[in-house]
């Protein structure tokens, strides 16, 4: 993995309404288990490693790398987060700084994921202030499209890649900035 630029890592925990972005604990093991062997989470994500093999690849204490936050409610894991300088696994992102997450299926549906990303793009923003952040998603991941308009992605261009239809969405902490005052009936009057 890349770097993504001078940021000290880890951060300190990043607190949100309900949240808490930090860094990988052993006891987060069991999670990161489960994330990387779900069918469910894996569904546009080419599916699920195989249980057996994900247990004897996470080590006991998960490593910290670099722009890994694990999500935290109430002091479990429910999700992870990675801001990462795209390696070039999509030539169209190759370079920039790349939003991914992955929740448990348990997570799903009470706006976590929106929470904790928005979280993590504030911190971007602060570390590397005006640089942009993409975000790939299949097109026929409905829940991670809406959650990139939410969070203030634009989209850049549609293409295919491993096999489906692929959306590249850009992010800006200029643009989003410029986006929530639109959004707040108090800035728009």
């Amino acid at each position: 993995m890349a770097e993504l630029g001078p940021v000290a890592w880890p951060p300190a925990p990043i607190g949100t309404e309900r949240l808490v972005l930090r860094a990988p604990e052993a006891r987060d093991r069991a999670a990161f288990i489960e994330l990387l062997a779900s069918p469910e989470v894996h569904t546009y994500l080419g599916g699920p490693r195989p249980r057996d093999e994900v247990e004897r690849a996470v080590p006991e204490i998960p490593e910290r790398r670099l722009g890994l936050f694990v999500i935290d409610l109430d002091g479990a894991m429910i999700g992870q987060i990675m801001l990462t300088r795209n390696t070039g696994h999509l030539r169209q992102a190759a370079g920039k700084a790349e939003l991914g997450y992955l929740f448990l299926p348990e997570a799903w549906g009470y706006g976590y994921a929106a929470e904790a990303c928005a979280a993590a793009l504030d911190w971007f923003a602060d570390a590397l202030p005006g640089e942009p952040v993409v975000l790939a998603t299949q097109t026929a991941n409905e829940r991670s499209m809406r959650l990139a308009a939410k969070l203030g992605f634009t989209e850049v261009e549609r293409f295919e890649a491993y096999g489906a239809a692929q959306w590249l969405g850009a992010w800006s902490s200029v643009t989003s900035c410029a986006h929530r005052r639109s959004d707040d009936p108090k800035e728009t009057a």
